[in-house]
């Protein structure tokens, strides 16, 4: 066989392995986003909250590393958790979970009464709230699931004068139905319900 004809058939070769990898990858299955919205569930906001007292600064949410991922996981086996393939959160948890804890904190208590650390120049605070997240996770390996929220966290005094004020919880929120979409949905429930527990704890302890 010539040289031309080899280069020829090298060529095609080539060619043929490049549409076969472009093929599998056009056919791979979409990748479906889901976002925490930025208002707390539908019908679970009676009034909005306007509250006199101690003005807070949102200073850490401290989330599980296992949550540093941007597939949905759910419970596998007895000590395993397994990434929904091809579906995503469309933000990272640890950007959007303090962002909406501090949104559901000032829908709770008033705008001016809750500000993230640091606080803006003119702004004094007497608390800075700090929050660690334990578990955030699904539940339950049969569908539909529940989400799982067990969270602690401290109020802190800047000036020193006063006691630091410690409080925890943990919340179960069932899914509507076994779909991912419920899944995201009752992540955003819990938080909301992490958010009404801080604020009714802080009316409770003072």
């Amino acid at each position: 066989m010539s040289d031309p004809v080899k280069c020829r058939l090298k060529r095609g070769g080539f060619a043929m392995s490049m549409l076969l990898a472009l093929t599998a990858c056009g056919s791979s299955p979409p990748v479906q986003l889901y976002q925490l919205r930025a208002d707390p569930p539908a019908g679970s906001v009676t009034a909005p909250g306007v509250k006199a007292g101690e003005r807070w600064a949102l200073a850490t949410v401290q989330l599980p590393d296992y949550l540093d991922r941007d597939a949905l996981v759910i419970p596998s086996g007895r000590a395993g958790l397994q990434a929904l393939q091809g579906h995503r959160w469309a933000e990272p948890l640890r950007d959007a979970v303090p962002r909406l804890l501090l949104a559901d904190l000032a829908r709770l208590r008033g705008t001016e009464q809750v500000w993230r650390a640091p606080a803006p120049p003119g702004v004094t605070v007497d608390r800075q709230l700090r929050i660690e997240l334990r578990q955030f996770e699904a539940a339950g390996e049969q569908a539909p699931r529940q989400v799982v929220l067990s969270a602690r966290w401290v109020l802190v005094d800047p000036a020193g004068r006063l006691a630091a004020r410690v409080g925890e919880t943990r919340l179960a929120v069932d899914t509507a139905d076994a779909s991912p979409d419920a899944l995201a949905a009752a992540h955003r429930l819990a938080l909301w319900q992490l958010a009404q527990a801080i604020d009714s704890w802080a009316g409770q302890a003072r």
